[in-house]
C-alpha cells in the first residue's frame, strides 16, 4: 500500500499527425521498491502531442491522489510539460493553460511534487501505454496520419522542485526565464481590456428543468426528458442567445435528450446551426444514487455521502468521480478550442461538467464544486485567447426567465 508514501510517476502522451488519433499513457511506482502501483492509459480521439503529454501528467497524479500518496516525483521526456509546471516557461496556447491549472490544482494535494526531464528511452513503460491508446484512437479515426512526434531536446536529466502554486498556476516564467522561441507563452497578468475578435467564446448552458430537477433527484446517465417548464426556458434561451451572439459557429450537446432538446431551440434560434453531440459532456454518473434525493442517499449512503463530498476522487457507488468526469471535460475543451479558434461556440451539458469547466477556467479549488449553483438554462460565458488568457465572463445568467411560469 503506498499511502503516505513517495511515489515514482512516468508520464507520456503522443499524437499521430499532431493533432492526430491521440493517447497518454502514465505509470506509477513505489519510490523505494520500484514496484508498480499503478497505470493509467487512454485514447482521446484528435489531439496535439501537448495535449496528450498534460493528460498523462493529469491522469498520473490523479491515481497518485487516489492511493493517498505523500510526495510524487514526475518523470516525463515532454520538455515543454516540465518547464512550464516549473514556472519557466510560459503557456501561450489556449487549449493547454485549463490543463496546466488543472495539474497545478492537483499538486497542491501532496506534501511535494518535483518534475524531472528525462530521455524518451528512459520512458519506455509510459511510451508504451501511450502507443497503445494511439493505436486505439486510430482505429476509430478516419485517414488517420501517419506517427509524427516532434523532436525533443536531448540534455542530462534534471530534476526540480515544483514553484510556489500561485505563480505555476499562473503560468509564469521568473525574471529572466525564457524558452524556445516557439515554446507556448501565457500572456503577463493584466487589467488592460483584451480585444474579443481572436477569443474562442463558449456560451455554456445548463438543460432546462425535468420532473428530477423539480423534486431535487440525482440525475446523470438517466435519459430523463425535459419538463414542460424546461420546454418554455430552454425556448427563452434561445432567444437569449440568439441576441447574445448572432454569430455561433457550432451547437454542442450532451447526448441525452434533455440536452439535445434544449440545443436544438438553440441551434434553431442562432440561425439553424446543426447539433453535435459529445459524450464527454454527458452528466456524472450517480450509480446507485441515480434517482434519489439527496435526503434518501444521506440516509441509506451517509458514509459514502460524506466521503463523496470530501473529495472529487471518491465516486458514487458503481457510479464516476468528479476527477475522471474533469478528465473527459478537459478533454471536451481542449477540442473546443482547437477545432473552432476565435469562433463562439455553445455548448449544452449538465451541472457536473459546467461546473468543472468554470473551476479550471478560474483556477479554483475543489471546493467550488459544492459552493456554485447553476439554475435550469443557467448561462455561462467564458472566452479563450490565443496567448493563453481566459476571462469568465458570465456566470449562471437566469435574466432570460424572468416571467416565465414556474
Amino acid at each position: 500500500m503506498a499511502a503516505g508514501r513517495a511515489v515514482l510517476l512516468e508520464a507520456d502522451g503522443g499524437a499521430r499527425g499532431n493533432p492526430g488519433p491521440a493517447g497518454y499513457g502514465a505509470v506509477l511506482r513505489d519510490a523505494d521498491t520500484g514496484e508498480v502501483l499503478a497505470e493509467r492509459s487512454d485514447s482521446i480521439g484528435v489531439a496535439t502531442n501537448n495535449v496528450a503529454e498534460y493528460l498523462g501528467l493529469i491522469a498520473g497524479l490523479e491515481a497518485a491522489a487516489e492511493i493517498g500518496a505523500r510526495s510524487v516525483d514526475a518523470r516525463m521526456d515532454s520538455k515543454l510539460v516540465v518547464e512550464q509546471m516549473c514556472g519557466r516557461w510560459q503557456i501561450k496556447n489556449a487549449g493547454l493553460r485549463p490543463l496546466a491549472a488543472r495539474a497545478a490544482t492537483l499538486v497542491r494535494r501532496f506534501e511535494s511534487v518535483t518534475f524531472t526531464w528525462i530521455p524518451r528511452e528512459r520512458n519506455r513503460h509510459a511510451d508504451a501505454l501511450a502507443n497503445a491508446a494511439m493505436d486505439r484512437a486510430a482505429e476509430t479515426a478516419p485517414a488517420a496520419a501517419p506517427a509524427v512526434r516532434p523532436p525533443r531536446l536531448v540534455e542530462p536529466p534534471r530534476t526540480v522542485a515544483a514553484p510556489d502554486p500561485a505563480a505555476r498556476e499562473a503560468g509564469r516564467a521568473g525574471p529572466g526565464a525564457t524558452g524556445p522561441a516557439d515554446a507556448p507563452t501565457t500572456a503577463p497578468a493584466s487589467w488592460e481590456p483584451r480585444e474579443t475578435t481572436d477569443a474562442t467564446r463558449l456560451v455554456l448552458i445548463r438543460h432546462g428543468e425535468t420532473a428530477y430537477t423539480n423534486q431535487g433527484r440525482y440525475s446523470g446517465r438517466g435519459d430523463v426528458p425535459l419538463s414542460d417548464v424546461g420546454v418554455a426556458q430552454a425556448r427563452a434561451t434561445a432567444r437569449r442567445v440568439a441576441a447574445l451572439a448572432p454569430s455561433v459557429a457550432a451547437v454542442v450537446s450532451s447526448p441525452l435528450s434533455r440536452c439535445t432538446a434544449t440545443a436544438e431551440l438553440v441551434a434553431a434560434a442562432v440561425g439553424d446551426v446543426p447539433v453535435r453531440t459529445d459524450p464527454n459532456l454527458i452528466e456524472c454518473d450517480f450509480g446507485a444514487w441515480e434517482g434519489r434525493t439527496f435526503a434518501e442517499v444521506r440516509s441509506g449512503w451517509p458514509g459514502e455521502m460524506t466521503a463523496w463530498l470530501g473529495s472529487p476522487t471518491v465516486a458514487p457507488p458503481d457510479g464516476e468521480s468528479f476527477v475522471e468526469v474533469g478528465g473527459r471535460v478537459r478533454r471536451a475543451m481542449a477540442g473546443l478550442l482547437g477545432a473552432y479558434p476565435g469562433e463562439t461556440v455553445v455548448v449544452v451539458s449538465h451541472v457536473s461538467p459546467i461546473k468543472l469547466l468554470l473551476r479550471d477556467a478560474l483556477a479554483a479549488g475543489d471546493a467550488f464544486l459544492h459552493r456554485l449553483f447553476l439554475d435550469p438554462t443557467g448561462i455561462s460565458v467564458l472566452d479563450a485567447w490565443s496567448d493563453g488568457g481566459i476571462a469568465v465572463r458570465t456566470v449562471n445568467d437566469t435574466a432570460h426567465l424572468a416571467g416565465l411560469d414556474a
